[in-house]
């Protein structure tokens, strides 16, 4: 990693931070401090783990927190904004003489990472200091090392040092059990109930009812080359449909304004802005995402159309919106059963996808169960975070 931060921007922001986790530390905890800690790979399994960070401290309300990330993207994001911790820091490379350090430097009294995120060194570490160690939202899926002939040595490393495996899945819990990681339970996806607290939220964002207009409105969220396809054809072919495209990736929005020459930007519109006639509208700032959803009839979401893996889909089906995506996402189990509750579909294809969403903005009875479908999905999910602090703090 530090020869690639030679090329690489977001990998030289993980090891300049990372020299300052330390001193982060130990600068706001005492030794009577007790911390409950919470590792992130990213800003996904955040918000996947943030409603059982909310509830461990409404009950322990003495303990101190920390966040830790290992991706620059999870922690450039949360660090930024109002947050609950009091210390957001990088969890340090695995290295044993490091992470000892780190761990040494604090009185930890729950440690929990979220769905697959682990670190050996570092979870042999909280097991010497008699830390209680959990996996929220875990998920074990067949192409895994566990599974292989030479997984023996990860899969005992777990058996040592994780207290409790909180599955998503009845499969995951399978798949656990079947190589003897037997503390365990399935207690569901704890994103659906971090996506019901967003339908709950105030979830207005300035000028884009004025946007939309009477027509139609199709999100596409944190969109890449794929999506920015299907919205081509959309704008070609609906001519009552507006769109709205929050880019993965804000150094697209100069390409996106190329491919769509008279698109707003969002951060140029104030309140003297009269001519909303544009029908495109390019979000140039991030932490609106969640939130446009609200808004939207349709919502294209981002990263299923390759490998880099499908974006959450989850907060536009809060609100009640058919979600459309790429057929690349295996490890959303999620999204097969959106598919099976007909909230959600996913398409091989950039063309077919745009068809189908042409297709829902002329069909309204169509869109309306659609619709229905992905609100139920969402709504009729058990609230798993009471099912892990009911384990937790038993």
């Amino acid at each position: 990693m530090k020869v690639f931060s030679l090329f690489n921007d977001k990998a030289k922001k993980g090891i300049l931070g990372r020299k300052e986790s330390l001193q982060k530390i130990r600068t706001a905890f005492s030794n009577s401090d007790k911390v409950i800690w919470m590792h992130a790979a990213s800003l996904g399994e955040y918000e996947q783990g943030l409603p059982v960070l909310e509830k461990l401290k409404e009950r322990l309300s003495g303990h101190k927190v920390l966040v830790t990330f290992f991706s620059p993207s999870g922690y450039e994001n949360v660090v930024k904004k109002k947050n609950m911790a009091d210390v957001i820091c990088y969890l340090p490379f695995d290295k044993k003489s490091h992470i000892t350090d780190f761990v040494s430097s604090m009185n930890v009294d729950i440690f929990f990472t979220v769905k697959y995120d682990y670190w050996y060194n570092l979870l042999q570490a909280l097991k010497r200091k008699n830390v209680k160690t959990y996996v929220i939202s875990a998920l074990f899926y067949e192409r895994q090392s566990f599974f292989t002939s030479y997984g023996k040595w990860f899969v005992k490393l777990l058996q040592q040092n994780i207290d409790w495996f909180f599955h998503q899945t009845d499969m995951s819990f399978a798949l656990a059990k079947s190589v003897g990681l037997t503390r365990s339970s399935v207690t569901g996806d704890t994103r659906f109930d971090r996506v019901k607290q967003l339908h709950a939220q105030n979830n207005h964002i300035e000028f884009i009812k004025n946007f939309i207009g009477r027509d139609k409105a199709v999100v596409f969220g944190s969109s890449w080359q794929a999506e920015e396809k299907i919205a081509e054809e959309v704008l070609q072919g609906s001519p009552y449909a507006k769109l709205i495209l929050a880019p993965h990736d804000l150094k697209r929005v100069q390409h996106l304004q190329q491919i769509f020459p008279g698109a707003m930007l969002y951060s140029e519109i104030t309140e003297s802005t009269q001519n909303f006639r544009s029908r495109v509208l390019i979000i140039d700032s991030i932490g609106l995402l969640s939130r446009l959803y609200s808004y939207a009839d349709i919502a294209v979401v981002g990263g299923g159309f390759h490998s880099a893996g499908l974006h959450n889909i989850l907060e536009a089906a809060t609100f009640g919106v058919p979600v459309i995506f790429g057929n690349h996402y295996r490890k959303n189990p999620e999204a097969d059963e959106l598919i099976l509750a007909d909230g959600g579909k996913s398409f091989e294809t950039a063309g077919l996808a745009a068809d189908f969403v042409m297709f829902l903005i002329n069909n309204e009875e169509t869109l309306g169960i659609m619709s229905q479908n992905a609100r139920k999905f969402i709504s009729e999910k058990p609230n798993s975070t009471d099912l892990i602090i009911s384990k937790i703090l038993s």
